[in-house]
């Protein structure tokens, strides 16, 4: 058993699927082109067309232009800074390999969609009507995050993050009552906890923690896990 382990070829560090490397270029792209390419004018723009507005929701549809519709998805490719957006891809390449190796390509990209779409309706249920706009990728991580919380966490608490996506899928309950995962969200609720209350936003004072947003994806991604799983253990 030692000699195989050591025989074991070492997995490379940045060996992650290439859906993730896809999503993780897209918004790096997107970043570049804004700092790079655009005026202040056309950011601008891009970012009311493209940026999730809460204040869309409370005029009519027919006085604006259909950004309400794709806003829910296409504001998880911006990014407030470079700051902002190397945490979340930070995060995207730890949490969304594993997401993306249990689940596959098609069913990440639908968990993209539906977890971008749930961080947004829970911080619009809590920010109906305001004009200031979120964006980011980080209620999609978060959601990322929260997925791994069903399968990625063996009680014994050793994660293996080339050996995780083929563990079993844990029932919600399960989840509840493993205590590697409630170490785990605990330490992920207390630090959006932290957020809520002011800690760790911006110092100047121009973009906050959508604390809201995060909540929202990591639900989605607990509790709605099993309908993206393609991997049937029980």
């Amino acid at each position: 058993m030692q000699e195989a382990l050591r025989e074991r070829p070492r997995e490379p560090i940045f060996n992650l699927p290439r859906i993730v490397l896809i999503f993780m270029g897209i918004v790096w792209a997107v970043h570049l082109a804004r700092v790079g390419l655009l005026d202040r004018g056309q950011d601008l723009r891009v970012i009311v067309e493209t940026a999730f507005i809460p204040l869309r929701y409370a005029v009519p549809l027919s006085d604006q232009s259909p950004a309400w519709l794709w806003s829910p998805v296409t504001y998880s490719f911006l990014h407030g800074s470079f700051a902002h957006l190397i945490v979340n891809s930070v995060w995207m390449a730890a949490f969304g390999a594993v997401v993306a190796r249990r689940i596959g390509t098609a069913r990440f990209c639908a968990f993209w969609i539906a977890t971008s779409v749930a961080a947004v309706t829970l911080h619009l249920a809590l920010h109906w009507g305001e004009e200031i706009p979120v964006i980011g990728a980080s209620g999609v991580v978060s959601g990322l995050m929260g997925a791994a919380a069903r399968f990625a966490f063996p009680e014994n608490g050793r994660f293996r993050r080339d050996k995780a996506h083929f563990l079993p899928r844990l029932s919600i309950a399960e989840s509840l009552t493993n205590r590697t995962v409630l170490i785990y969200l605990g330490i992920w609720f207390g630090i959006n906890a932290l957020a809520a209350l002011g800690f760790g936003g911006d110092p100047s004072g121009t973009m906050d923690i959508a604390w809201e947003a995060h909540i929202g994806g990591f639900l989605c991604g607990f509790l709605l896990f099993a309908v993206f799983d393609r991997r049937d253990w029980h």
